[in-house]
C-alpha cells in the first residue's frame, strides 16, 4: 500500500540534457502518461534544457537547467545538493553514466530513494568494458538501490559485468504510442518536398539524433553502393534522414560527396514523425549501439520492415528474417544488400511490415511501461524491498 501523503511523493528525474533523443522521449512519455494522483515529476537537467520540455503536457513539471561548464565541474555537485534540499524529492532517478554520479549526492538526502535507469553504453564504450567508467559503476551499487534497463542486453551487462545483484534489477522496455504511430493506409503524407518523392518512388528512411553512434553515414554509402549495382534502382531510391545534431555539416558534405543530392532528404529535427514514417517503405538503423530503439519501435508499429545492425536491444525488437534483418555493424556491403533484398521483393516486404506491426501491437504499449515504472517506485516507497545492504549477503 502506498503511503498517505498530502501531495503524491515527487520524483526527480537527473538526465543530461533535454534535447531530441530515445532517452528524452521515453521519459516525457513516462511523465505525461502518470496518473498526477500517484507522482509529481521535476527534471534536472546538469546542462541545458531545450525545445523537447514544450512536449511534457503533465501540469506542474518543474524543468531545471544546471548549466554545467566543460570539463570536470565541481560546482555543479553543489548545485545538484541545493537543487534537491529545495524540492525534497521522495525519488531521485539518474539516466545513464553521464548523471550516474549525482546518486553519491542523492544519498546525503536523508529518506531519499534512489533508481538509476540504463538506456544505452556511452558512445565511447559501446561494449561497456571501460575499467575507469566501470569502477564508477561499481561504486555506485552501494547507494544505487534499484535500477532499470531498458533492454535484456542490458540487464545481464548490470548483473554480469557491473556486478548488481539480480535482485536490484528491473528490465522495462520502452512503449509506442499505439494510436500515433500506425501502418499507412492510402498514400503518403504530403508531408515531403514538393518533387522529392515521384509516384512509384521507393523510400528508405531513419530517424535519430546526427551523431558518431548512430552512424547515418553508412546508409548513404550504401545508398551509393545500391544505386551502382541495381542501376534501375536509381530513379526510384529516395532516402529520408530525419534528426539534427553535431554532424549534420558532415552529413551534408557526404550526400554532395556521394553524388546523391537529388536522392536524400536531410529533414531536421521534425514532430511530425508518424506521418514521416508513413512515407517510408523501408526503416533503416545504421547504429554503431543501442540499447532500445524508440525509433525502431515506432517504425514497426507503423508496418515497417526494419534492417537494423545486430548490436544492443535491436535483435530483441527484430525477429531476423521475419520483421526485418539484422547486419553486422559497420558493414556498408551488407547494409545495401539486405535493403536491395527486401526493396525488390514486394511482397516480403509487405509480409515483414504486418509482422513488425503486430509484434509491436501485442509486446510495446506504454500504459504497461508506466505501470512497471510505478510499481518500482511503490516498491521502493512502501519498503517492500529488502535493504540494499542485504541484497549483497543473500545475492538476491
Amino acid at each position: 500500500m502506498r503511503r498517505a501523503a498530502k501531495h503524491p511523493p515527487l520524483v526527480v528525474h537527473i538526465i543530461h540534457s533535454l534535447g531530441t533523443g530515445g532517452l528524452e522521449n521515453g521519459l516525457v512519455n513516462i511523465i505525461n502518461r502518470t496518473p498526477p494522483e500517484r507522482y509529481r515529476h521535476a527534471i534536472v537537467c546538469l546542462t541545458e534544457s531545450g525545445e523537447f520540455a514544450g512536449r511534457i503536457t503533465a501540469p506542474g513539471v518543474e524543468v531545471i537547467a544546471l548549466h554545467k561548464r566543460p570539463g570536470h565541474d565541481l560546482g555543479l555537485y553543489w548545485r545538484v545538493w541545493k537543487t534537491l534540499r529545495r524540492l525534497r524529492p521522495a525519488i531521485v532517478h539518474t539516466r545513464n553514466l553521464s548523471t550516474l554520479e549525482m546518486q553519491f549526492v542523492a544519498a546525503l538526502l536523508p529518506g531519499v530513494k534512489r533508481v538509476h535507469g540504463e538506456h544505452g553504453r556511452d558512445v565511447f564504450d559501446l561494449d561497456g568494458t571501460n575499467r575507469k567508467y566501470n569502477l564508477l559503476r561499481k561504486a555506485a551499487r552501494f547507494v544505487v538501490q534499484r535500477y532499470i534497463a531498458v533492454s535484456k542486453d542490458l540487464e545481464r551487462w548490470l548483473i554480469d559485468t557491473v556486478g548488481v545483484p539480480a535482485a536490484r534489477v528491473r528490465q522495462i522496455y520502452n512503449g509506442v504510442d499505439q494510436d500515433r504511430f500506425r501502418p499507412r493506409t492510402g498514400e503518403r503524407p504530403a508531408v515531403t518536398p514538393a518533387g522529392f518523392v515521384p509516384h512509384d518512388a521507393l523510400v528508405l528512411g531513419t530517424v535519430g539524433r546526427l551523431a558518431a553512434v548512430k552512424n547515418q553515414r553508412s546508409l548513404l554509402r550504401a545508398a551509393r553502393l545500391l544505386i551502382d549495382r541495381n542501376p534501375p534502382l536509381a530513379a526510384r531510391l529516395r532516402v529520408i534522414i530525419v534528426g539534427d545534431g553535431p554532424l549534420r555539416a558532415d552529413i551534408e558534405r557526404a550526400v554532395a560527396a556521394l553524388g546523391l543530392t537529388a536522392h536524400v532528404w536531410l529533414a531536421g529535427d521534425r514532430s511530425d514523425i508518424p506521418e514521416l514514417l508513413q512515407c517510408m517503405d523501408v526503416f533503416v538503423l545504421p547504429s554503431l549501439g543501442e540499447g532500445i530503439s524508440n525509433t525502431v519501435l515506432e517504425a514497426m508499429a507503423c508496418g515497417l520492415p526494419v534492417i537494423a545492425t545486430r548490436v544492443g536491444g535491436n535483435p530483441e525488437l527484430v525477429d531476423d528474417g521475419e520483421s526485418g534483418i539484422l547486419v553486422p555493424v559497420a558493414d556498408d556491403s551488407a547494409l545495401a544488400s539486405a535493403i536491395e533484398r527486401v526493396l525488390t521483393h514486394t511482397s516480403q516486404r509487405t509480409g515483414m511490415g504486418e509482422k513488425a506491426s503486430r509484434k509491436v501491437l501485442e509486446r510495446f504499449d506504454w500504459t504497461n511501461t508506466v505501470g512497471r515504472y510505478l510499481a518500482v517506485y511503490d516498491q521502493l516507497l512502501a519498503g517492500a524491498a529488502v535493504g540494499f545492504e542485504h541484497d549483497w549477503v543473500d545475492g538476491r
